[in-house]
C-alpha cells in the first residue's frame, strides 16, 4: 500500500495529481472575438513598476492581457508615442472573473430581448395598420380566397377552419379588439426594448424588471404547453426558465445569497489591481 505521498528512487517527492475540473474561461472567450486588453505598446522603455502588465527579457519585450493574463511578445514599436507606460490611476482595467461572466450573460439576455422587441413592435404595427384599412382590404381579401378555393366568395364565414378561417376572423373582429391587441403587443415590445437597453448596460434595475416581466409569463406558457406542445415553444419557456433561474441566484436578487453587498465583493475580488497582483506569479531568481 503506498501512501499519500510517492518518492521515486532519485529522492524526488512526488504528490498524487489533483482531480480534473474543468472551468470555462470567460476571458479568453472575450479574447478571442476583441483581442487582448494590452498596455504600453507605444512606450519607448518599460519601468520597474511596469512588470506587473510589461517587462523586457533580453531583447524581447512581453505585454501581459490585463483581461486573460497571457503574456504576448510584442515588438517595440519603431515611432514611441510616449516615453514611459501609463501609471495605474490612467489605465481603465477590463473585467474579468465573475463580473464579464455576468456581463456576457446579460448582453446575450438582452440580444433575445431585443429580437422580442423589433417581433412584438412589427406585431402591433401591423394589427393596428390592417384595423385602419381593413375595408378597403376585406374585397381584396375575399377576391384572393375565392381564386385559392376555385369558388364564388360572396359573404363572411365561408372558411370553417385552416387558415383562411383565422384570416376571416380578422374581418370579423371588432375594430375596438384589434386596436386593444396592437395596443397590448406595442406595450409588452416598450418593455423587451427597456429591458435589453439596461441589461446592455449592466444596470441592476433592469435584472429586477427582467426577472419580474419573465417570471410573470411562466404560468402562461406552462398553460400554453398544456394545451399543445410545439417545438419553438418548449425551447421559449426553457430560455425563460432559464433567465430566471440565473438572474435570481447568480445575480442575487432579493437578498438571495447576501444580495447586491455580495456581488460587489465579488466584483472586487476580481476586478483592480490588487486582483492582478494576487494573479502574478512570484518572479524568479
Amino acid at each position: 500500500m503506498t501512501g499519500e505521498h510517492e518518492h521515486d528512487p532519485a529522492g524526488i517527492r512526488r504528490e498524487p495529481p489533483r482531480r480534473f475540473r474543468p472551468r470555462f474561461h470567460w476571458e479568453l472567450l472575450h479574447c478571442g472575438v476583441a483581442g487582448h486588453a494590452l498596455e504600453g505598446l507605444d512606450a519607448r522603455q518599460l519601468r520597474p513598476q511596469d512588470r506587473i502588465f510589461a517587462c523586457e527579457i533580453g531583447d524581447v519585450r512581453w505585454h501581459r492581457c490585463l483581461r486573460c493574463d497571457s503574456w504576448l511578445a510584442v515588438d517595440p514599436p519603431p515611432p514611441p508615442a510616449r516615453e514611459h507606460p501609463p501609471d495605474r490611476d490612467e489605465i481603465e482595467l477590463p473585467l474579468r472573473g465573475k463580473p464579464l461572466r455576468d456581463k456576457i450573460v446579460l448582453r446575450l439576455i438582452a440580444i433575445n430581448r431585443a429580437l422580442h422587441f423589433v417581433v412584438l413592435a412589427l406585431l402591433g404595427s401591423i394589427i393596428l395598420i390592417f384595423s385602419a384599412n381593413r375595408e378597403q382590404l376585406r374585397s381584396t381579401f375575399y377576391k384572393v380566397t375565392a381564386d385559392l378555393t376555385g369558388g364564388a366568395i360572396s359573404g363572411e364565414g365561408h372558411a370553417q377552419h385552416g387558415l383562411l378561417h383565422e384570416l376571416d376572423r380578422l374581418f370579423t373582429t371588432s375594430s375596438t379588439n384589434l386596436h386593444l391587441l396592437g395596443a397590448i403587443f406595442l406595450a409588452y415590445a416598450l418593455v423587451e426594448g427597456i429591458e435589453a437597453v439596461g441589461l446592455w448596460l449592466t444596470r441592476r434595475w433592469a435584472e429586477y424588471l427582467t426577472f419580474v416581466v419573465t417570471a410573470s409569463l411562466l404560468p402562461f406558457e406552462i398553460y400554453e404547453l398544456t394545451n399543445k406542445l410545439s417545438p419553438f415553444k418548449i425551447v421559449a419557456f426553457a430560455i425563460n426558465v432559464a433567465v430566471v433561474v440565473y438572474l435570481l441566484f447568480a445575480k442575487r436578487l432579493f437578498g438571495i445569497r447576501g444580495g447586491a453587498a455580495a456581488d460587489e465583493a465579488l466584483f472586487e475580488r476580481d476586478v483592480g489591481w490588487q486582483a492582478l497582483e494576487r494573479a502574478t506569479p512570484a518572479a524568479g531568481p
